[in-house]
């Protein structure tokens, strides 16, 4: 019987998700990985302006500068080729000063210095699972067959490969479904604390691509892939625990069932959230999809079990009194993947810090069709229309200092420059051809 012997040249990836929400990174052999644990391997600071469709934004760096994109061994993923259809290898990392100081611009480190103030000051972690809808090119799309036993046999092995898939990379699958669109399906993995809920999120986009490519077909993130048509959402789903692992968001005291912190936490959302939404929608045609009766979010409010709010209380399945705390928890809808994980969650809870440092009141579910409402109504509600276009989302995040301050002026001029020269790149292209860029591009 012959052993099959790892070969030591072959490659990994040191990986980074970036502002175009794009996976980037580069290759060195497995036998190196343990030596680049600390190194690291060179990185460019231009790399963040480097856009989805190829042209790079103006660059305030050119050809200066040089950093260290640092693998977490913790993140690996290594498939070997034969067991499900394809050979996947790679590891994210962290960007870092040539100091081992975090990058302004490494978003992963933007991400736990969010974390570490939360912990800091208010003894609080996060929890989180991702939502992920798709569309799947290896199946012959049908109108009317949402949610079906037909749509879901369409796809044949596709899902129990990328369940397999996704289980031998370390994750823990929750749900696969074929959702409404025709050839649309959604995946979820279980909760787990917000740094590797980011890095899962960004484990799953690529092996649901790796898998559909394995079959000859493609998968497709895109938020909407025709103006007309169903989007791709990306719905994150959030709690608070304390340092120790506790459930820290439900109060059976409180009249939506919120404790105080997570009141103030979900405030600070809905309060930045139409300043932020640059950050968690990030595309152009993302605004084709965050419009009123299309099941996504338009407005920057909290709703009950509300599919159609910004922010929603999610439902709770098990009513034993010791199962509803662990159970509660939040979900943030005006997401998608043209936005980085690590950005999306980022924003959100830089904007809950917020809300916890000015104390802010919890907010009151509504419970009807806000697009219904006058501008006075929403205006009393404390409620406003989410921004329409990526442009008119650029300028409130411009013009917020809330935002600058939680990220850094490096970060927000490098965001910024990046997503306008985005916006020249699409604005002469009709929103179909929009559509089919982005379809091409995630």
């Amino acid at each position: 019987m012959t052993s099959i012997v790892p070969d030591p040249n072959k490659l990994i990836m040191i990986c980074t998700s970036d502002i175009a929400g794009q996976v980037r990174g580069k290759a060195i052999p497995k036998s190196a990985l343990a030596a680049r644990r600390e190194i690291g391997v060179g990185w460019t600071p231009t790399n963040v302006f480097i856009t989805s469709f190829g042209p790079i934004a103006p660059s305030p760096w050119g050809a200066l500068g040089d950093l260290i994109l640092r693998p977490d061994l913790t993140t690996q993923v290594d498939l070997p080729a034969g067991q499900h259809g394809f050979s996947e290898s790679f590891v994210l990392g962290d960007i870092l000063e040539l100091d081992g100081q975090r990058w302004a611009c490494c978003l992963r480190g933007q991400l736990r210095h969010a974390l570490a103030q939360l912990a800091t000051e208010f003894g609080l972690a996060v929890s989180a699972s991702f939502e992920h809808e798709f569309h799947y090119s290896g199946v012959t799309g049908q109108p009317g067959l949402g949610y079906s036993l037909r749509s879901f046999r369409r796809q044949g092995e596709f899902g129990d490969r990328l369940i397999k898939a996704l289980a031998a990379a370390g994750l823990e699958p929750d749900t696969f479904m074929p959702e409404y669109g025709p050839g649309q399906y959604e995946v979820t993995v279980k909760h787990q604390p917000a740094l590797r809920a980011a890095d899962e999120a960004v484990i799953l986009r690529e092996l649901t691509r790796a898998t559909a490519r394995a079959m000859g077909a493609r998968a497709s993130f895109s938020p909407i892939r025709d103006p007309d048509a169903v989007g791709n959402g990306v719905h994150v789903h959030f709690s608070l625990q304390t340092l120790t692992g506790d459930p820290a968001t439900y109060d059976p005291a409180s009249e939506h069932g919120m404790a105080a912190s997570a009141g103030a936490f979900a405030a600070g959302v809905l309060k930045y959230m139409p300043d932020m939404l640059a950050l968690t929608a990030s595309a152009v045609t993302s605004y084709l999809r965050l419009t009123p009766h299309r099941w996504s979010a338009a407005f920057n409010n909290l709703g009950k079990q509300d599919r159609e709010a910004g922010l929603r209380i999610c439902p709770v399945f098990d009513l034993r009194p010791e199962q509803i705390a662990s159970q509660y928890h939040f979900e943030y809808r005006a997401a998608d993947a043209a936005a980085s994980p690590y950005l999306v969650l980022a924003a959100l809870i830089n904007a809950g810090l917020a809300g916890l440092r000015e104390q802010l009141p919890p907010p009151a579910p509504t419970s009807a069709d806000l697009s219904n409402w006058t501008t006075t109504e929403l205006e009393q509600a404390g409620i406003e229309r989410l921004p329409r276009s990526l442009a008119q989302a650029l300028d409130r995040l411009a013009a917020s200092s809330a935002l600058t301050d939680w990220f850094g002026a490096t970060f927000m001029e490098a965001f910024l420059r990046h997503k306008r020269c985005e916006l020249e790149l699409m604005q002469s292209l009709t929103p179909e051809a929009q559509c089919a860029r982005y379809n091409d591009a995630y």
